[in-house]
């Protein structure tokens, strides 16, 4: 299709802009649509995935139940809660068990520094707590072997708890006072506060706001009580090798069997939370896209009628090229570079609403928004194959209009 086609196709549009700009309506509108939910579904999907990353698609986790002081005396009558143990068993039983990681609240009343006192958090977790939860140091370093076996008064803080207690002042090699014990600040976390908290109704990003200590340095130093569980959460890091699930039910048996039923610890499969999230993100995509599909049937079917009343309204036009010579291939390649440059003007026009549109949604829902090239072209394409399918049926039938009769009507 050559250029002249193109420019004596805007021309002639151009002559009918009222009604030209009705039929790019439905074009606009149903390209505007997919773009929007593409973006929105690519930025939820992406989000998804950071939010599980923090709890490691390759891991199970266990964590121990909150039981009312009551109820627990009874249930540790047959279970002694989580333990060290639970995690080397599962170790030991597990298939394509890699690694472990182990954390333990630490009872705050108050952590100091200088004249800063507030009520922070703070755990005991094992040397692998970094790697299984994607945590990464933003100055200093992590908790090592060394630190564990000597049971040295060390301590990693989160951002914003070091901003809490630090301002901008840099941390590293600071002291400061947890209960009554001095520890030394040797790292601090990056800030991982940006973006949504929670995923499938699982808090995240906590560790931002959290103080860590070497996990024997952690129970020596401080005091726990005889009744609560010696492990607040067990962390179990597969080799990929193993389906998450199939490995999830092993270890809730290897737990219910040490813990002799007691319903005392929670199970989570971050990779099935993910499926989850993303089984409910493909129902909203087949939603949006029938909409959006509907929106564009329309858009093609107003293409259709302009084309149309084009063809009634140009019938002498059409009989006196014709007549001078023009093929029927002619008339029909005309009237589809009509179709063609409405189909590509409201594609352009809805990838700029549907940008719009997009950014519009995560503002006021607090959605993410992430561009794919694949999902613009995909959008483009469509209306531009909408508007060229609604486009054949007009100019096949002004390239079928008998000359003497096109040239004799009023037309």
């Amino acid at each position: 299709m050559n250029r002249a086609l193109i420019v004596e196709a805007i021309v002639e549009l151009k002559r009918r802009k009222l009604r030209t700009g009705l039929t790019l309506l439905g074009m606009v509108f149903g390209v505007a649509a997919i773009v929007a939910m593409l973006a929105v579904g690519e930025g939820s999907k992406r989000e998804a995935l950071r939010l599980v990353a923090e709890l490691g698609l390759n891991n199970i986790l266990v964590e121990s139940k909150s039981i009312a002081a009551d109820k627990l005396k009874d249930i540790r009558t047959r279970s002694l809660g989580l333990s060290a143990a639970d995690a080397t068993a599962a170790m030991s039983v597990v298939p394509g068990a890699q690694s472990v990681a182990l954390k333990k609240e630490i009872k705050v009343d108050q952590l100091v520094y200088g004249t800063n006192i507030i009520a922070g958090r703070a755990f005991a977790v094992s040397q692998s707590y970094a790697e299984h939860g994607g945590l990464q140091i933003a100055h200093g370093r992590w908790l090592q072997t060394e630190d564990s076996d000597t049971l040295a008064p060390v301590a990693v803080i989160g951002a914003r708890l070091a901003k809490s207690l630090f301002g901008e002042q840099n941390p590293i090699g600071e002291r400061i006072k947890l209960n009554h014990t001095w520890l030394e600040v040797v790292g601090v976390l990056a800030d991982r506060s940006a973006g949504k908290t929670e995923f499938e109704g699982i808090k995240l990003g906590l560790d931002d706001e959290r103080l860590f200590v070497p996990w024997e340095s952690g129970r020596a130093r401080f005091l726990f009580t005889l009744i609560e569980d010696e492990v607040d959460g067990i962390s179990l890091r597969l080799d990929g090798k193993v389906a998450p699930d199939a490995a999830a039910r092993v270890l809730q048996t290897v737990i219910a069997q040490r813990h002799a039923n007691a319903d005392d610890t929670n199970l989570i499969v971050p990779m099935g939370l993910y499926r989850q999230n993303q089984q409910t993100q493909r129902i909203f995509t087949i939603v949006m896209s029938s909409i959006a599909a509907v929106s564009l049937l329309v858009g093609g079917i107003g293409i259709m009628n302009i084309m149309l009343a084009n063809v009634l309204e140009r019938r002498r036009e059409i009989g006196l090229k014709r007549a001078l010579g023009a093929r029927r291939r002619d008339v029909v390649e005309q009237f589809l570079a009509e179709a063609l440059v409405i189909a590509v003007t409201g594609a352009l026009m809805g990838v700029v609403l549907g940008a719009i549109a997009a950014y519009s949604i995560a503002t006021l829902a607090g959605w993410s928004v992430a561009w794919s090239p694949l999902s613009l072209l995909t959008a483009v394409s469509m209306c531009i194959a909408v508007g060229l399918a609604f486009g054949v049926f007009p100019a096949k039938q002004a390239s079928r209009l008998d000359p003497i009769a096109a040239l004799r009507s009023d037309g």
